[in-house]
């Protein structure tokens, strides 16, 4: 069995730990997903915040501060996962990235990652909701820590 998982940001280690816990066994591939216009964000802040003013575009430092802070992200989820895994860096819309990763896998692995105080949709971010939406594999999704309980679930509509 193939296991992919996304590793991002804030959660990233209760991935790893179901892949712990639930594939003791399969092959492992760790995939980061940047955003491929890192430079031109940087660009348009420079533009848009600090004027227009001379020296030098941080774009092309943001982008390779990003690559080596996400590099170093999967070094630690190796590590936490304590076993031989194959770490995959990918770069362009971070959705359409993740998805067509998950081409190759039997197991999607990630995480919730908007408002995890109560239970419901909007416990995924937008770019998480795409991946579980498109995802051409079986998808486990996690919680990041401890889920809410089922009184967090608003109330049903009223009846008319």
């Amino acid at each position: 069995m193939k296991v992919l998982v996304w590793v991002a940001e804030a959660t990233w280690p209760a991935c790893v730990d179901a892949v712990l816990d639930l594939f003791p066994a399969a092959g492992v591939t760790l995939l980061a997903a940047l955003p491929g216009d890192l430079a031109a964000q940087a660009a348009g802040a420079r533009t848009g915040l600090w004027g227009r003013g001379s020296g030098r575009d941080p774009g092309a430092r943001v982008t390779e501060l990003a690559r080596e802070s996400t590099r170093a992200m999967l070094d630690a989820a190796v590590a936490r996962l304590g076993r031989e895994a194959a770490t995959v860096l990918r770069e362009g819309r971070v959705e359409r990235e993740v998805t067509a990763a998950a081409t190759e896998a039997d197991v999607l692995v990630l995480a919730r990652d908007g408002d995890l105080s109560r239970l419901g949709p909007h416990s995924l971010d937008r770019h998480t909701r795409f991946v579980v939406d498109h995802a051409p594999c079986r998808v486990l999704l996690v919680w990041p820590g401890r889920a809410p309980g089922l009184a967090s679930i608003p109330p049903p509509p009223p009846e008319r």
